[in-house]
């Protein structure tokens, strides 16, 4: 019988090891540049399967002196939000809305958790997550974790390849706070994000 560390090691090898760079200009980061008025905090995202509750997807929502989303190898886009190596700029409240809109849906939940921050632990996230380069496909946990390990207050988050891990061991830090989302999107969600991109590009 296949164990789950051989299934994962045989998804790492169809998923391949290479990273897809991507630098916005600075133009553009300075002009989509987002400071939130909420305390500074960090927050977890996690997609969920609604099929089997395995994990998806990880993903970091960063607010300090600059509101960011760290998507590693994530498929989300929008053309207001510019992008550096899957730290994406600009994350109003709306763009919010509509990173979890794009992930929720009938075949997925995505479960988020809010941990409140001093204004030095959101800079450190902040930087260690500029600083991370492009994620390879299939390693989102595995980077998310290893910037939460770096800050203090997170050290005793799991390192892992498996989102749901993450979220387990996010779940015991301290302070926390979680809820769950829930969508009846189609599963294809590719009209969601053409739907979402034309509602800014109108305005």
């Amino acid at each position: 019988m296949r164990t789950r560390a051989t299934a994962f090691v045989a998804l790492l090898a169809l998923a391949g090891c290479g990273a897809d760079p991507v630098w916005a200009p600075d133009a553009a980061v300075a002009r989509a540049r987002y400071v939130h008025d909420a305390p500074p905090s960090i927050t977890v995202y996690t997609v969920i399967s609604n099929r089997d509750n395995s994990g998806a997807h990880s993903a970091l929502l960063i607010n300090g002196s600059e509101r960011v989303m760290f998507d590693p190898a994530g498929t989300w886009y929008h053309p207001a939000v510019p992008e550096r190596n899957d730290v994406h700029f600009g994350m109003t409240p709306r763009m919010v809305d509509f990173y979890i809109d794009y992930h929720a849906r009938e075949t997925f939940r995505v479960i988020e958790q809010t941990v409140p921050v001093t204004p030095e632990q959101a800079e450190l996230a902040l930087l260690r997550a500029k600083d991370y380069g492009a994620v390879p496909k299939a390693f989102c946990a595995r980077s998310t974790s290893s910037i939460l390990q770096g800050v203090p207050g997170f050290e005793g988050v799991r390192s892992s390849f498996f989102p749901g891990s993450v979220m387990a061991s996010v779940a015991r830090v301290t302070g926390v706070e979680g809820r769950v989302i829930y969508d009846g999107d189609a599963p294809n969600n590719h009209g969601v994000l053409m739907t979402q991109q034309n509602v800014i590009l109108e305005e």
